[in-house]
């Protein structure tokens, strides 16, 4: 069967536990909401295609576990990414002093030319904020990122967000581009993935929290 887009970019999720980024690419992928989602264990993935300057870019989302028990599976896939996510809780002040942990992991695992966007999620919950958008504006710029606040709840600035970095990515790696449609000829399997790196680790013992979204 004939390939259905043109380049295939790897992005990833990254932030606490419970900020809502399973919420965040279901939203984005198949627009659903589920607030009783189980905790991602290690990583899963979602794929969308988008029509960007006339190119169909195919975007394989992978969504990472926040807990810390799982942070040296997340980081082996780092390298394999072209944009990464940076995601918090404006309720929470703490997942977003977390932030600066995170870009910390980025620089050090990530390629050199990778494409970073802070997300704010959970905007829908003003009475809870704790983050104000003008602290996420001020640590994007530090950052030399873009900055959206989002809610998977409302489907506020979900298109955009996941867009915005994919555009990013593609600018950044339009010379690349005939490299890119050859090695995108193939998905990439997940479990082929953790198999080849070592990595599958499912614990079925684990205790199931809901994302909080």
């Amino acid at each position: 069967m004939a390939k259905q887009y043109d380049v295939l970019f790897r992005l990833l999720l990254l932030g606490d536990s419970g900020v809502g980024k399973t919420c965040l690419l279901c939203r984005f992928t198949d627009n659903e909401f589920h607030p009783s989602h189980i905790s991602t264990i290690g990583v899963d993935f979602k794929m969308k295609t988008l029509e960007i300057d006339g190119i169909k870019v195919r975007i394989q989302i992978w969504d990472t576990a926040g807990q810390e028990r799982y942070q040296t599976i997340t980081k082996q896939y780092y390298r394999r990414a072209q944009g990464i996510f940076l995601v918090y809780d404006i309720t929470s002040e703490r997942s977003f002093q977390h932030i600066m942990k995170w870009a910390s992991d980025v620089d050090e695992y990530a390629p050199e030319k990778i494409r970073k966007i802070l997300v704010g999620n959970k905007s829908d919950e003003v009475d809870k904020r704790q983050v104000a958008t003008e602290q996420g504006i001020k640590l994007a710029n530090a950052y030399g990122m873009d900055f959206f606040e989002t809610s998977a709840f409302t489907n506020h600035n979900i298109t955009e967000t996941f867009t915005r970095l994919a555009e990013q990515v593609l600018a950044a790696n339009k010379k690349d581009l005939d490299l890119l449609r050859m090695s995108g000829n193939e998905e990439i399997n997940l479990a082929a993935l953790e198999e080849e790196e070592g990595l599958y680790e499912r614990a079925a013992s684990d205790e199931s929290k809901g994302c909080w979204c």
